[in-house]
């Protein structure tokens, strides 16, 4: 299948670096690149006098010195925190406890769906289950500090408590890991969930905002189109799925090993996920039956 979106995956990390990215906000990337950090986990700094971190990120000293080393001293009153995988939330208490600040999420880590019977959870390693917030932020809730002004905004489907944030008065949306120029954002059942992912997306589209600065990678530019392609990208993986199935194609590993021959082999098990994703979407729709609830080693039938 053609590629139906640019991917701009031109990016200085500068890791441990306070990187300026707009006025009164300092990116600080980890040091832990890999095949779904890209370079390195994006925290934020906001703020002039008194600061805001958003996703402090992995627990990493170097991290922790470098986010402190940006703060230089000058009071938090927050940390944002988008969502519970492990290179996102996990330094949090240490970071609050350096700086007193208050802790603000949607909630704890929790999956999209329950487990089915006999079902496993393949995220459970990535995900931080001992996270807890201070104060739980409900879609569309503003912090106000009077020199910033932070909105919430419910953007489940990578994670179900993905939150991104708007610097409210800036044009800027932090984007977290729903919104990334480098690539798609992985969607992975029983965490995430398509439905939801594509509901978010849509939500997007309908604001205003300038420039996303997202969880990996540099920044989106031309926000409201390329979450259009976005869109347009999975609705295309949709039909590369339901075309696998028309010609004969039963599994996920089949499907898999077809749609996603160019792809990195290490991450043939996340495609498989997002696959899946995919099918519990196109079932729940009625496009595709399988016996029971969906599985990544069901069966699959056009309906």
């Amino acid at each position: 299948m053609a590629e139906d979106i640019e991917f701009d995956r031109h990016f200085e990390p500068a890791h441990g670096e306070a990187v300026p990215v707009a006025e009164n906000v300092l990116r600080v990337t980890v040091n832990n690149p890999g095949p779904f950090t890209f370079q390195g986990t994006n925290s934020y700094v906001i703020g002039r006098d008194t600061l805001a971190v958003i996703d402090p990120g992995p627990d990493d000293e170097a991290h922790l010195q470098a986010l402190l080393a940006a703060i230089d001293g000058r009071p938090v009153s927050h940390i944002f925190v988008s969502h519970t995988h492990a290179d996102h939330s996990p330094l949090t208490p240490r970071l609050k406890d350096a700086t007193g600040a208050t802790v603000m999420a949607e909630g704890p880590h929790r999956a999209a769906r329950p487990l089915h019977i006999g079902e496993v959870n393949p995220l459970d390693a990535s995900s931080d289950t001992a996270f807890a917030p201070d104060f739980r932020l409900a879609d569309g809730e503003v912090v106000d500090t009077g020199e910033w002004a932070v909105e919430a905004i419910a953007t489940p489907g990578h994670t179900a408590n993905h939150m991104a944030f708007a610097l409210n008065g800036t044009g800027i949306l932090f984007s977290a890991d729903h919104v990334m120029a480098w690539a798609t954002s992985i969607v992975a059942p029983p965490d995430g969930a398509m439905a939801d992912y594509i509901a978010s997306l849509e939500r997007l589209m309908q604001r205003e905002d300038a420039i996303y600065l997202p969880g990996h990678g540099g920044p989106v530019m031309k926000p409201r189109s390329f979450v259009r392609a976005l869109k347009t990208h999975r609705r295309l993986r949709e039909a590369a799925i339901l075309e696998r199935l028309r010609k004969g194609d039963r599994t996920i590993a089949g499907m898999v090993r077809e749609i996603y021959r160019d792809t990195d082999p290490r991450l043939h098990q996340a495609a498989g996920l997002s696959v899946l994703a995919h099918l519990e979407d196109l079932v729940a729709r009625g496009a595709v039956e399988t016996d029971g609830p969906p599985a990544i080693e069901g069966i699959y039938r056009p309906n």
